[in-house]
């Protein structure tokens, strides 16, 4: 009979623990969290001294069942659950759900999921980190007090169903924010200038690109001063003022958190981050490879440390000098990021492969397409991180014309270094080398000048991966939020996803409003970020966890009953629109529907005429005089179009710019037309 229980979260890594420990072991999983607020009621505030109320999960009470005939069975109970807040969280509630008060309960946690490691988490087992636990109590009754709270106040203001959350509300803000600043954009004009010369001996050319002149760089601003600079450099003599030459190094990327792996699995693999978060769960749970059974493939993947431990560092450096030779090994040792840096403890690593020996040609056959996709992304960043960094000869060249003076530079990589294993999605870079034969005493002629406008362009939308990135530096949720955060936003409906692109819905834009208006520092993005700050100062003991409640509910009490007087003397009255009702001539008003605002006959339901309702924005249509209007594409996407479409096909992306008549200026878009 096993004299000892092992209680683990996840049932999928059950089998491969089982696998590392003998028959004195049984092995359970407690499927996540077994207790929690309660959802038929707010569950903490002032009347309980600020006391959660916690119930058993509707489902989990089978599941408690079976493992309390274990525990009785059991001589000592090993509580292992995930190594973060939400895992110590778990194991303390399941001291309380099992009623393990009097039995001989050890704490104990793995990285990653190796017999090694498992072996070694069972020699330290300690007590349960009840900051730890306080800080993750605090952030889910922040949460639930913003949710319950601000909710009811959203159904009755836009429609049933939405809800507000501490870290999804700013994180819409944020979207929101950037879209309204993209809309608000006037485009600048500016134009390049390149000289096009011929070298003696040499059958490729050089392109010189115009800089300025002796007193500093030049922007063109105009046609008028494009023209000017290019008729005094067309029938000038060209020499060659400055030649540099120099060495240039680049640093091999840290390894892997959380939120840069979301990163760059978007850009180089093009998943979610819910997608990524799911696939790493896999990989680090452990997949069945052929000969070896169940076998955790990466370390923990909840993670914002850049830290390695000393094994991982003496594996990599056996296996680089095998692998590629000495002179690629690195010398400098992992980072550690801005908020561990102060701390004492950093338990956890950085995103890595658990060995180096399952590398992911040999493992290929037991794992899906996305699996080894993505851990061979995880395998070649982490051992860039520990490989030299790659060198490059880099010649810098400035002529003059003229007294204007025109640049080119090149590179030549020498030394790969980690770029011999891994390149950044975004970061690919050509190496190119100038002749040899080119000296400041080199003759140039110009073959020709050409110039060409440009215009500025707004910022960019948010992707998945650059919206997790503003999170991160902005200090908005904690990487286990945000992936689950940016899900909640898209389910909600509230932003949309197109062609990797975030957009705010009709919906999202509504109760944006709502809460700027209303909540004003719940959507805050210092007041969030300072919010995690002290969650951060829970943890390491220093801020009672109960005291960052009882602050923060009475303002958010008072906020709410405000806006409960406010939206009470409010009148939410249909907006009448100029449109008239085909069926019986009244003016039609504005309503929202699931797919957002729509013409409704006010009739109703004697008349129940509807037609799509179209924001007019007082620009009239460069083809047809028509207004042109705000549309949307199947899937939700902005853009501006025509009232007369389908007769007229005029359409833009961007805002249109009205000339001194009221008419759109006609721009070229590089982007496909939208399906209706």
């Amino acid at each position: 009979m096993a004299k000892y229980l092992v209680i683990l979260e996840s049932p999928a890594k059950v089998k491969t623990v089982k696998k590392f420990l003998g028959s004195n072991y049984e092995v359970v999983a407690s499927n996540g969290h077994v207790r929690d607020l309660p959802k038929s009621s707010l569950g903490i505030g002032p009347e309980t001294n600020y006391e959660p109320k916690y119930i058993t999960i509707r489902g989990k009470g089978d599941i408690l069942a079976s493992i309390r005939k274990e525990v009785k069975k059991a001589e000592k109970i090993y509580l292992a659950t995930d190594p973060d807040r939400e895992g110590e969280a778990i194991s303390w509630h399941l001291i309380a759900a099992l009623k393990l008060e009097d039995k001989k309960v050890y704490r104990i946690t793995f990285n990653e999921i190796t017999k090694n490691a498992v072996k070694e988490a069972f020699k330290n087992p300690r007590e349960i980190d009840m900051d730890m636990v306080d800080a993750q109590q605090a952030r889910r009754c922040l949460d639930r007090m913003v949710g319950y709270r601000i909710s009811p106040l959203l159904w009755s203001k836009v429609k049933r169903g939405l809800s507000a959350g501490r870290v999804q509300s700013v994180a819409l803000r944020i979207v929101a924010d950037r879209e309204e600043e993209i809309a608000a954009f006037t485009p600048e004009e500016y134009w390049t200038m390149d000289a096009v010369l011929n070298l003696k001996d040499s059958k490729a050319p050089l392109v010189a690109h115009f800089h300025g002149d002796k007193n500093g760089k030049i922007d063109i601003k105009t046609k008028e001063q494009a023209d000017q600079i290019h008729k005094a450099v067309e029938e000038a003599e060209y020499h060659i003022n400055e030649i540099k030459k120099g060495e240039r190094t680049k640093k091999s990327p840290l390894p892997f958190t959380t939120s840069t792996l979301q990163q760059e699995a978007s850009k180089a693999l093009n998943f979610s981050t819910q997608k990524t978060m799911r696939i790493a769960q896999q990989l680090y749970e452990g997949v069945d490879i052929k000969g070896q059974g169940t076998t955790g493939l990466i370390t923990y993947l909840r993670t914002d440390s850049t830290r390695i431990s000393e094994e991982a560092v003496a594996m990599s450096k056996e296996y680089i000098i095998k692998e590629y030779g000495e002179e690629y090994l690195g010398t400098h040792n992992a980072e550690t990021t801005k908020k561990n840096a102060g701390k004492i403890q950093d338990a956890h690593e950085a995103i890595r492969p658990t060995s180096l020996e399952l590398e992911p040609q040999k493992v290929r056959d037991s794992l899906s397409r996305d699996q080894l996709r993505l851990y061979q992304l995880i395998f070649k960043r982490f051992l860039a991180s520990r490989m030299a960094p790659a060198k490059y000869e880099t010649t810098s060249v400035k002529i003059e014309a003229a007294g204007y003076y025109f640049t080119l530079s090149a590179s030549k990589l020498t030394f790969d270094g980690f770029m011999s294993v891994y390149v950044e999605a975004d970061d690919e870079e050509e190496s190119k080398a100038l002749t040899k034969s080119l000296t400041k005493d080199s003759v140039l002629k110009l073959d020709h000048v050409s110039e060409e406008q440009h215009f500025t362009q707004p910022p960019a939308h948010y992707t998945e991966a650059s919206l997790v990135r503003a999170m991160e530096e902005l200090g908005i949720g904690r990487p286990s939020t945000y992936a689950p955060t940016i899900t909640t936003i898209m389910g909600r409906h509230y932003i949309l996803k197109e062609n990797k692109s975030l957009f705010v819905t009709d919906l999202g834009e509504a109760v944006n409003k709502i809460m700027k208006d209303e909540f004003p520092s719940i959507v805050d993005v210092n007041f969030t970020a300072n919010m995690e700050a002290l969650l951060d100062g829970i943890e390491e003991g220093s801020v009672g966890w109960k005291t960052v409640i009882e602050n923060f509910y009475p303002d958010l009490d008072e906020a709410v009953k405000q806006a409960e007087k406010e939206l009470e003397h409010v009148t939410i009255a249909d907006e009448v629109s100029d449109e008239i009702c085909d069926s019986c001539g009244r003016n039609m008003v504005i309503k929202y529907g699931p797919h957002g605002k729509f013409l409704a006959c006010p009739g109703f339901p004697e008349c129940r005429s509807t037609k799509p309702y179209y924001e007019k924005i007082g620009v009239m249509c460069p083809k047809c005089g028509q207004e042109i209007v705000v549309k949307k594409t199947r899937k939700g996407r902005r853009y501006y179009g025509c009232l007369g479409n389908p007769e007229c096909d005029y359409m833009v992306w961007q805002k249109p710019q009205a000339d001194e008549k009221g008419v759109a200026i006609i721009k070229i878009e590089t982007e496909a037309a939208p399906e209706a």
